[in-house]
């Protein structure tokens, strides 16, 4: 018979399975549609950068408000918001807590409330008006709820979490009283599911990530997941949630701890049930989906490369499948944030979905929660850059400027400004935010290391370094270094510290200089790895060349060096290179490495069986690697940064950048998300070998269209002839068609 124990357990997160799915539906229902007409209001509205507030608690007391345009207006010349305290306020506009007034600006984003104080546990309301650039006024916009959280160590607010409901892709009778199912994707989730029996059994149900022999694998290598569960089933209970075991490792104090609301999960695909003794069908099955709020429109890719879009589509879902905790976490081996994980996983988020909550809760858990490689406390300031070039917002700037100083490392220089971590001191690691006086920072480069330093069996002695020799001045650190103080000084200047940022400026003049002058073999045209000696990697250099330490001379020295290298870095290297190449205009190079299909590739990746990019390009590779790590999507912005070249060239995407290089593509779409709107794009290579591009540009944006340095006898831009030296055409808002013959 069910222990009661159990029962109460069953009972318990059935009930709260059902509220989740209300909140997922009521999430999903939107604004209410008082005042406001689609097509002529604005759209789109987010409170802190949070499209559906219902659910979430917003900690800022000056909160910004964000909308879109519609795309009739084409421009803003003025807006109105109104906030009020209750629904008969908002549906008659009027703004019991905040009234703006007619404000002369074309301000769309980042606009902070300025009303009456806004109480905790309060729920208000909003809505907006605007003035296209021809001074003609739209209808307000449907309002939008929000409520009052509690103030707490962070300036930014949580997204909430979401539940889908997957059904079985395929589902098979395996014999007498055992059955097979596959969801078709690996998802962190658990499993609930219909069951009626005229006594008390046991059912004996697998999950797991990995199959062998088309069937789970139960003893799969380290991390891999599967899972045996024992379920008590009985004639007064036909609903069952899968109780899923805690994992020792992925609870431990560090590691993200999800809500109560949220049973144990983990991540699983296929399901295995034993112990049958009726009849099971499909319909009686479902995996539940737990991640972050995410919109699957926001983005879309496709070509004239299906391998190509089969890794976009591989890198998008992982992205999504890997938000499942609030923060960006490592996988499911630990859970824990680590910044160069987190940073990738910024950049791909971004370019897959309008969501940019989780980076900025993420970047503010680092300041007080650092971890031990010297690289890593390079990459934060990385993160606080890409969330100032997307969303425009300088707050994070404001609030930790001084301690992300120390994050740069500068303070470990030496006379020529070159750092070590060797000259890190206890006094320095508090700054950082370590706790504990024997923490250190240690030289990574890349994971994993030398087999030598590992002791794994690794497929290579050299693991995913090329064979990088460690000096106390190392070139991948200061590339990293070079990159903070280009950032730090402009930080700086957003910030009018006019004076701190011309010695960031010329602080970092003379880095680069001294990494040219230093680590660099002009005799072969390549960086070496350090001081002492003359080893060259491939990512000394692709670093040097991402970063643009690398002065023109040299590029194509150093651009033929790392051609040779092919992919000897890991999954997360692999970004730096992707980058690199795209900023030498190596496109064709670029896009091979992308669509390998030797085990070095993402190809490699949806060969062996997973739905989500893995810790490594194979097992063999990293013996403990995990099949859920979203550092390994960089496909999923490479694509849209890179091979079609939209990004923001000011803060908040004010204008935006299209550069594309397509290589051999003959064909592609591509929709991004931005702040503003998304960004549209069509590519054809016609049959008489003309180009075609269709890009189209939300309203409130300016376009930058850039042919990356090709030249062309003919252009037409809008029907129209256009200068054929001119490769750089600025576009306004809305539709544009170009064509270069």
């Amino acid at each position: 018979m069910i222990s009661m124990q159990n029962a109460l357990r069953q009972t318990k997160y059935l009930v709260l399975l059902a509220s989740i799915m209300f909140n997922f539906g009521c999430n999903h229902a939107g604004n209410s549609s008082i005042g406001g007409s689609e097509g002529d209001s604005p759209q789109g509205l987010s409170i802190e950068y949070i499209r559906q507030t219902a659910g979430t608690s917003i900690v800022d007391r000056n909160p910004e408000f964000a909308w879109e345009l519609p795309a009739s207006a084409g421009s803003q010349s003025a807006y109105q918001i109104l906030v009020a305290s209750d629904k008969e306020s908002i549906a008659k506009n009027k703004g019991d807590r905040w009234d703006t007034g007619k404000v002369s600006s074309n301000e769309s984003i980042n606009v902070s409330y300025e009303g009456q104080p806004l109480v905790s546990g309060q729920t208000y309301y909003w809505k907006v008006k605007i003035w296209n650039g021809d001074g003609e006024e739209t209808p307000f916009s449907d309002y939008q709820s929000f409520k009052v959280g509690d103030i707490n160590d962070f300036i930014t607010s949580a997204n909430v979490f979401q539940v889908d409901s997957i059904k079985p892709q395929a589902f098979e009778q395996m014999g007498e009283d055992s059955y097979f199912i596959d969801f078709g994707k690996a998802a962190f989730g658990t499993l609930v599911f219909n069951y009626q029996t005229d006594r008390a059994e046991t059912l004996t149900i697998h999950i797991g990530e990995q199959l062998i022999d088309g069937r789970i694998n139960r003893d799969p290598q380290r991390t891999i997941r599967h899972q045996e569960v024992q379920v008590e089933v009985s004639p007064d209970q036909s609903q069952y949630l899968l109780e899923i075991r805690p994992d020792k490792r992925n609870t431990k104090p560090r590691a993200v701890h999800l809500p109560d609301s949220i049973p144990v999960i983990m991540p699983f695909r296929y399901v295995e049930i034993e112990g049958v003794k009726g009849t099971l069908n499909a319909a009686d099955f479902t995996q539940l989906f737990y991640h972050g709020y995410w919109e699957n429109e926001a983005s879309s890719f496709s070509s004239s490369d299906t391998l190509l879009n089969a890794i976009w589509e591989l890198c998008k879902y992982s992205i999504k499948a890997t938000t499942f905790a609030g923060l960006y976490v490592d996988g499911d081996r630990e859970r824990i944030p680590y910044e160069a994980d987190a940073y990738l996983n910024q950049l791909s988020h971004y370019t897959t979905d309008r969501e940019y909550a989780i980076a900025r809760q993420t970047i503010e858990y680092f300041m007080e929660n650092p971890t031990w490689p010297t690289e890593w406390q390079l990459h934060v300031a990385l993160m606080f850059h890409a969330d100032y070039m997307y969303t425009g917002n300088t707050e994070l700037i404001e609030k930790y400027y001084d301690e992300l100083k120390h994050k740069t490392l500068m303070e470990l220089r030496r006379e020529d400004g070159l750092i070590s971590s060797e000259n890190a001191t206890p006094e320095f690691m508090k700054k950082l935010g370590f706790t504990n006086p024997k923490d250190k920072l240690k030289d990574i480069v890349d994971w994993p290391p030398a087999q030598k330093d590992t002791g794994w069996q690794l497929a290579t002695a050299e693991g995913e370094r090329d064979g990088f020799v460690l000096t106390p001045i190392n070139t991948v650190v200061n590339c990293f270094y070079y990159r903070n103080l280009v950032i730090m000084a402009e930080f700086a200047t957003v910030l009018n510290k006019n004076e701190e940022a011309a010695e960031l400026n010329q602080l970092a003049i003379q880095v680069k200089q001294t990494i040219n002058e230093k680590l660099f073999d002009a005799s072969n045209g390549v960086y070496t790895d350090g001081e002492d000696t003359n080893h060259a990697s491939l990512h000394s250099n692709m670093l040097a060349l991402a970063f643009d330490i690398v002065p023109k001379d040299n590029t194509q020295s150093v651009v033929d060096f790392i051609k040779t290298r092919g992919m000897a870095c890991s999954v997360y290297g692999s970004q730096y290179l992707l980058d690199a190449l795209y900023k030498a205009k190596e496109w064709k190079y670029a896009q091979q490495l992308m669509t390998a299909t030797h085990d070095r590739s993402w190809y490699n990746m949806i060969k062996i069986g997973s739905t989500i990019t893995l810790e490594a390009w194979d097992m063999k590779y990293k013996p403990n690697a995990d099949w859920n790590h979203a550092w390994g999507a960089a496909p999923a912005n490479i694509i849209p940064r890179q091979l079609w070249g939209i990004q923001p060239k000011t803060p908040g995407y004010g204008m935006a950048t299209i550069k594309p290089q397509l290589g051999a593509l003959t064909s592609s779409s591509i929709t991004v998300p931005t702040i503003r709107g998304a960004i549209k794009a069509d590519y054809q290579l016609q049959s008489d070998g003309s180009k075609r591009y269709t890009i189209e540009i939300p309203a409130n944006m300016r376009g930058e269209f850039d042919l990356a340095g090709q030249t062309f006898s003919n252009m037409m831009l809008n029907g129209e002839n256009v200068n054929g030296n001119q490769n750089v055409f600025e576009l306004p808002s809305g539709k544009h068609s170009l064509k270069v013959y």
